[in-house]
């Protein structure tokens, strides 16, 4: 048997890059005499801009750490030991560069194990242990604190979270094993499957307290000298620590089941992540933790050697990392200043962009449109958003003041724009009428000032094609909702310079979004693939296949939302128009479904209506579908999209629509909120063997999202 200090040495050995952290050891005297106290601070050296992870080495120097407090607890020398992270962070996990190295399932299985068995020592130390979760908190941090015997949290946590299964793996140092035998299987499995799935919902300090995780919680400004003074009352006998008994009867099987749903709606069976955890929390009912440890470490092991994780690691690096230096973005140091923010258009879309740009930029912004009503809906709507920030509490008094001051209305673009330094159109999306609306823009606006198009599909070349300076035009394209998805697709058109550019990169970057530079081609990125990826949908239901079948065949993938309840939202008439225009660019490969136009001249919203709570295909709709007679089974139905897709995708990449795969990816994450399992769609299409089908060759290289040959 290895000892854990060998299999440390052996994972170290593989992973010689790690960012080591340490585990310092200082003694202090516990207020009110209550004994002297050994204090256990993880910190990696670097501020908190660099959390602290844990790799081979770190879990080795808290394995050595824990050595000299044992000792110290033996002897009786110490009363307690707690645990500590440096400012504003206790430890965020594992270091998942290290796990996309490993390549052997035994490798897997030593991080698994080394991990519970130096966790596993503070539990077995022979005094009592703490942890004080004083900064942002995740994944292997929180089970560092979940083996202590008493926990507090700072209120001003902004981040605390179990994210694994968000990834594809699962808690495997205790998380899915100790926590349930901890607050109950249902809370446990909120925080490790619901908020994981929730687009990876991070917990606050409060709610940590609440949920029951922690047992006291105090401010952020003096935390670690309140929590010592809170130690000093629990080692004194004062305080006398409470915790609800666990309900390991019905509750606990009826919270699987919960959990079991929860994943069925979000990954329909597509990942297996979620699926493992729930098996362990299940079989944590008895509250054995060591067959928990086990089947953590073994779960664990296979994950790793599994292809969503490494999907899975591979979105988080591209949403971590690339999303901040974006590809052929110019040099940052072309880029202008913006003071004033023109907006052209007040209805719901220029209202929403008007209230991002005000609330990132705190600069004038001026709404303009063709009437005064229209004007004073826009700014209202804007007044009104900031008022429920302020109900919120999410700014104060003064700032909702000072914002509402900043926005403002005007009939007269000469009046609004004559020093703006960027203005954004968002008007009905038809060529004649954007050229019109930047032809009387460019006739107010300065010089120097950036003209941007929120256009989802049409040329922006052609766009600027009648202006005396096409240069400054740029392509803006935000996804609704603006403020929620983060994506923004910035567009180069054909005579675009770098100074209007680099100034268009510098606004997304303050408006925090992620940016992707891409080619003026027909609907851009995002838009083009969904709408070959809907149309090969439209397609075979228009040939023939029932809708239902239509709709259940890409249900492995894991969506958001199923094809046509997308369209749903994103609403029939715009779906249409932008395959109207693909259809122009590229009519082999884009046809226009007669059904989709009938269903958008008889002014219908969807295919479905939602009378019995659950979407069921309109019968208005159904009498308007004409079908032909070939049916399709789910999966040829899938296989055709799939094949659609990689061969969209191929195309795009031929084009130089944007630099890489990568890229194409990070839109569909952050852009359509295509399942991180899937690292987006390259990665997919190349485990499934589509790429190579369908264009000869795989997207990415191997080990890229896949497991190192």
């Amino acid at each position: 048997m290895s000892t854990t200090a060998e299999l440390l040495k052996g994972a170290a050995e593989l992973f010689p890059d790690e960012v080591v952290t340490q585990a310092h050891v200082r003694h202090l005297d516990l207020p009110g005499g209550a004994g002297r106290f050994a204090l256990i601070t993880l910190d990696n050296g670097l501020d908190h801009t660099k959390p602290t992870t844990i790799g081979p080495q770190s879990l080795a120097n808290l394995n050595a750490a824990i050595d000299q407090v044992e000792k110290e607890a033996s002897e009786g020398s110490i009363v307690g030991v707690g645990v500590t992270g440096k400012p504003f962070i206790f430890a965020v996990g594992a270091d998942l560069k290290g796990v996309e190295l490993l390549k052997q399932h035994s490798d897997a299985l030593a991080i698994g194990k080394g991990g519970h068995d130096v966790f596993k020592r503070l539990a077995g130390l022979a005094v009592p242990t703490f942890a004080y979760y004083n900064g942002a908190s995740m994944g292997g941090g929180v089970e560092i604190g979940l083996h202590c015997t008493y926990r507090t949290v700072s209120k001003a946590i902004p981040a605390f979270s179990l994210p694994e299964v968000f990834l594809g793996l699962v808690p495997g140092w205790g998380g899915c094993t100790i926590l349930p035998n901890l607050i109950g299987a249902d809370r446990a499995v909120s925080v490790i499957i619901e908020n994981s799935l929730n687009q990876n919902k991070q917990l606050k300090g409060k709610q940590v307290f609440e949920l029951g995780i922690a047992d006291a919680i105090f401010e952020g400004a003096d935390f670690l000298e309140q929590s010592l003074v809170w130690t000093a009352s629990v080692l004194r006998g004062e305080t006398a620590v409470e915790r609800p008994e666990v309900d390991r009867g019905e509750a606990w099987d009826q919270a699987v089941a919960k959990g079991r749903f929860i994943a069925d709606s979000k990954v329909h069976g597509a990942a297996p992540a979620a699926y493992r955890a729930l098996d362990i929390i299940e079989a944590a009912k008895d509250g054995d933790l060591q067959k928990g440890f086990d089947a953590e470490d073994q779960a664990l092991a296979d994950l790793i050697m599994g292809g969503e994780l490494r999907a899975g690691i591979y979105a988080f690096n591209l949403v971590q990392k690339r999303a901040k230096r974006p590809a052929g973005a110019p040099d940052k140091s072309l880029a202008r200043p913006v003071t004033k923010v023109g907006v052209v258009g007040a209805g719901l879309m220029a209202s929403q962009l008007a209230l991002l740009f005000l609330r990132r930029l705190e600069v004038p912004v001026v709404l303009t449109d063709i009437d005064q009503e229209r004007v004073d809906k826009g700014v209202g709507y804007v007044h009104a958003e900031i008022e429920k920030l302020l109900g919120k509490g999410r700014i104060n008094q003064d700032k909702a003041n000072r914002l509402k001051a900043l926005v403002s209305g005007v009939l007269d673009k000469a009046e609004g724009f004559a020093d703006a330094d960027f203005v954004i159109e968002a008007v009905f999306e038809e060529m004649s009428v954007k050229q019109k609306v930047f032809a009387e823009v460019e006739a107010v606006a300065p010089a120097h000032a950036i003209l941007a198009t929120n256009t989802s599909s049409l040329s922006v070349s052609e766009m600027a094609s009648q202006l005396k300076h096409p240069e400054r035009v740029v392509g803006f394209h935000f996804f609704n909702p603006v403020a929620i998805l983060p994506l923004l697709e910035i567009v180069r058109g054909e005579k675009t310079d770098d100074a209007s550019l680099a100034t268009a990169f510098g606004v997304a970057k303050k408006l925090k979004k992620t940016a992707v530079l891409t080619k003026d081609a027909p609907a851009f990125v995002v838009n083009r693939i969904l709408t070959r990826f809907m149309g090969e949908i439209q397609n075979v239901i228009d040939e023939g296949t029932p809708v239902a079948t239509a709709e259940k065949a890409v249900e492995p993938l894991g969506l958001p939302m199923s094809p046509l309840v997308l369209l749903e939202l994103v609403g029939p008439a715009i779906g249409l128009h932008v395959s109207e225009t693909l259809n122009r660019a590229f009519p082999e490969r884009f046809k226009v479904s007669e059904n989709l136009a009938a269903v958008v001249k008889a002014g219908k919203r969807g295919f479905y209506v939602y009378d019995s709570g659950k979407p069921e295909l309109d019968p208005e709709v159904a009498a308007l579908l004409k079908q032909g007679d070939t049916v399709l089974t789910e999966e040829q139905v899938r296989d055709r999209v799939l094949d659609a897709v990689a061969q969209e995708i191929g195309l795009m990449l031929d084009e130089g629509v944007v630099a890489e795969a990568q890229d194409i990816d990070l839109c569909l994450i952050t852009g359509a909120g295509w399942p991180f399992h899937l690292g987006g769609i390259t990665p997919y299409l190349d485990r499934e063997g589509v790429s190579e089908r369908v264009n000869g060759k795989r997207f990415l290289d191997a080990g890229v999202a896949s497991v190192p040959a």
